[in-house]
């Protein structure tokens, strides 16, 4: 039978007072006994959280504080309650007690009623805060995923302007995190691609080619090679995709996502030897973000199809990125794909363009 009550971990080093709190609240709560700190703690991690701790502050060892500190840091993100059980009656240890999180004071010896009372009090509020977190994480998610649709409407819009489609925004996408995941270890990109930022440029990649929407059709969806005047027209997307975001940013506000996005949308298209446009960027110098979109890009430009040219097959295009480390693509990006260029293959191979062209 599954156990509905909820949980309270006793932590006291005297038997005398265990006993006493498990006369008094075992018929209403779920009750687990530790008699030190690392006792608790290792219950703690090992067995689904408390819904309350009572933690004796004298203890041998670990003392209370400590031990409130620690539980703090293991329960993270959730709200554990903690009630400190002491004999001790200054207000400088009650300061110090909430300072590090604690929740209520009982003094020793105890009192039943007020025991029971503090307990179910605290056992209430927790119960709210718990409500409250699940209503603002399902808020959240829900906020994020309208955001991620928006995107995505965007940026399909964008590509299919260029005869290109959804499943190509979903590619590259899928491409950037596998490359970044793959450095996420590597000295010169660790600082920067944490599992957050990760996230973000997951996100963030569909809109890398936003700026297409402001080149004219007569360049965007011309067969045949682009003269000199034609071609810094679509150069120019990148322009166009960085003052979109930059508009986007002065009405709504800076967001890391959209930062994250106005860099690869302006910089995918740079060169490691400096030979790449908007800037003509070299090296380092160019963002890391930009650095992996470029790879993800042409990657995926050369197994796909299109108006001008016939779809390279993986083995080909992997010659291809790998004959361009250097020139074209950071070295060290180039040596991540080598890594993950199975997982390159995997993404293409399921999400396939169909046949017609459509999603």
């Amino acid at each position: 039978m599954t156990e509905t009550r909820p949980k309270i971990l006793i932590v006291d080093d005297e038997t005398f007072y265990i006993d006493v709190l498990m006369n008094l609240l075992q018929d209403d709560y779920h009750i687990t006994v530790a008699k030190d700190g690392k006792t608790a703690l290792k219950r703690i991690s090992e067995n689904s959280l408390p819904d309350l701790v009572l933690l004796d502050i004298l203890m041998p060892g670990m003392d209370g504080y400590e031990v409130c500190k620690q539980i703090k840091k293991l329960t993270q993100p959730h709200y554990v309650p903690v009630i400190f059980l002491t004999v001790k009656g200054e207000v400088e240890d009650e300061i110090k007690g909430f300072e590090l999180g604690a929740a209520d004071y009982i003094s020793k010896p105890f009192s039943p009623p007020i025991v029971k009372a503090r307990v179910r009090s605290q056992i209430n509020l927790a119960n709210h805060q718990h409500l409250l977190e699940r209503v603002i994480s399902e808020r959240t998610e829900e906020i994020a995923r309208t955001r991620d649709v928006a995107i995505y409407c965007m940026a399909s819009l964008a590509e299919t302007r260029d005869n290109e489609t959804g499943k190509h925004i979903q590619r590259t996408q899928s491409y950037v995190k596998a490359l970044a995941t793959q450095l996420k270890a590597h000295p010169k990109f660790k600082n920067y691609l944490d599992e957050e930022r990760i996230e973000l440029l997951y996100r963030a990649a569909p809109l890398h080619d936003i700026g297409k929407v402001g080149v004219p059709d007569r360049v965007l969806l011309k067969p045949g090679k682009l003269d000199e005047a034609e071609w810094h027209e679509m150069k120019r997307h990148t322009e166009y995709g960085l003052n979109a975001i930059e508009n986007a940013e002065k009405e709504l506000g800076n967001t890391p996502l959209l930062d994250v996005a106005k860099t690869i949308a302006y910089t995918h298209h740079e060169r490691w030897d400096g030979t790449g446009y908007p800037s003509a960027l070299k090296g380092d110098d160019i963002p890391i973000s930009g650095r992996l979109m470029a790879l993800a890009d042409v990657y995926d430009a050369l197994i796909s199809k299109r108006v001008y040219k016939e779809a390279f097959s993986h083995e080909k295009a992997v010659e291809i990125i790998s004959q361009s480390s250097g020139t074209h693509f950071d070295p060290d990006v180039v040596e991540a794909f080598m890594v993950q260029e199975q997982t390159f293959k995997s993404i293409a191979e399921r999400l396939k363009d169909r046949e017609n062209g459509s999603d």
